[in-house]
């Protein structure tokens, strides 16, 4: 592999604090993806119904845009790394919930539908936190390395967790899953402890609902950083397939590959991220992410189309693939133009942007297919998808003509950080 197309490890070599958030991170992702797959299978196993599993996305909606935003404040105004520390410690007691109900003789639905709204909370709080405190931990210059790292870290448990998650459960069950999540999450704690504290910046203000404000004014004021929250909220809304894995693998003729249709995705994203070493050089992040939506949704259209295994597989790769190139220009994009100051507030907007889409998608995967077919639910939300990317893009031109070189928010942060201590 050329060394301008190979991801770079290095930061994990200059940093210390940041490579033991990123081990801490890889293991408590990898047991959280069994926990992923298990509540969707056994709300299947319960209830039969797409629509059911679909739900699971509407109830996380609520309570992740709430904590979410109140996690951004947060963020700005708390030691992030003690954010990123309770919070994990919250998800471990809520898997352990689930643990003690899937032993039950009859499981609530009911208390499935609650942990998974508390789950989304606790991850509001977290991910605002966990986000901005990247640009803390690493030289700005080292920002577009440190992101690809981090969706490395996300794609390593996303391939390793589901593959071996859907084998897991189907031989011992879900509560099998829960376990293993469990002793991930001590794990993490663990290392979390010896990363470093990052209180806020000296100018931050006390949290309160004109901080939020503030930053939502600041989000908005930036049609860039708009175009990145819209094209990936229109992407993710409607090509979000994820909720009709379990019945698509059966109507593919193989519930053995419940899995990898939860893997493939990932392996195009890590096939994109081991090469990601172009990215540092590609300052039109606009147009890539641009593009890189419109392929997802292409991608994700075709899947719907075709009923060979192999081939629906092959277009879920290329839709994950597509999805990677649009993250890491998006990280990259808000890590070096927003301000420290903003970096929380605005990280939790960004959670809304990437996490809501998929959630409500689910809903909407599932509702449409009840209501029409599986396949109809896949190709309408792909050709959705490319319409609504097409019209974002086009109504926003600060965003599509965004260029990291030229554009006045990245060249005056990276002017800040030249003369700013790391931390």
């Amino acid at each position: 592999m050329k060394a301008n197309l190979a991801i770079d490890f290095s930061p994990l070599k200059k940093y210390p604090d940041f490579r033991r958030l990123w081990l801490s991170g890889l293991i408590s992702y990898f047991g959280s993806m069994f926990t992923y797959v298990a509540l969707p299978f056994q709300v299947k196993e319960l209830t039969g119904s797409y629509l059911a599993v679909g739900l699971i996305g509407l109830v996380e909606i609520i309570p992740l845009v709430i904590f979410g935003l109140y996690g951004g404040v947060l963020a700005d105004h708390m030691d992030r790394k003690k954010m990123i520390w309770a919070t994990e410690f919250a998800a471990l007691f809520l898997s352990a919930i689930l643990l003690i109900n899937s032993l039950l003789p009859s499981p609530s639905l009911a208390l499935i539908y609650i942990v998974a709204a508390l789950f989304s909370a606790v991850d509001g709080l977290q991910r605002p936190s966990a986000d901005a405190i990247l640009p803390r931990l690493v030289e700005h210059k080292d920002l577009p390395a440190a992101s690809a790292l981090m969706s490395l870290r996300w794609q390593m448990g996303m391939i390793a967790g589901p593959s071996l998650a859907g084998v897991l459960i189907s031989i011992f069950g879900v509560s099998a899953g829960f376990i293993l999540d469990i002793a991930t999450y001590f794990l993490s704690l663990i290392i979390l402890i010896r990363v470093k504290s990052v209180p806020p910046i000296e100018i931050s203000e006390n949290p309160s609902f004109s901080s939020l404000v503030a930053g939502v004014k600041y989000a908005t004021s930036r049609k860039d950083l708009m175009g990145t929250y819209l094209v990936d909220l229109s992407a993710m809304f409607f090509a979000m397939p994820t909720a009709l894995f379990p019945f698509w693998a059966e109507e593919a003729g193989a519930p053995w590959a419940l899995g990898l249709f939860y893997a493939a995705g990932t392996i195009g994203s890590i096939l994109v991220t081991l090469t990601s070493g172009w990215v540092r050089n590609y300052s039109k992040h606009g147009r890539a992410i641009f593009l890189a939506a419109l392929g997802w949704g292409v991608a994700i259209t075709f899947a719907g189309l075709v009923n060979n295994l192999f081939l629906i597989l092959l277009f879920l790769i290329l839709a994950g693939a597509s999805d990677m190139v649009s993250a890491l220009f998006r990280s990259t994009l808000w890590n070096q133009s927003i301000p420290d100051e903003f970096r929380g507030r605005l990280a939790g907007v960004e959670l809304i942007s990437y996490s809501v889409g998929p959630l409500g998608g689910q809903t909407r995967a599932g509702f449409t297919a009840e209501r029409t077919s599986l396949r109809t639910s896949v190709v309408s939300g792909g050709l959705l998808c490319i319409g609504f990317v097409l019209f974002f893009t086009a109504l926003l031109p600060d965003f599509r003509k965004y260029d990291s070189k030229s554009n006045k928010f990245a060249v005056s942060e990276a002017k800040k950080r030249k003369t700013a201590p790391n931390n």
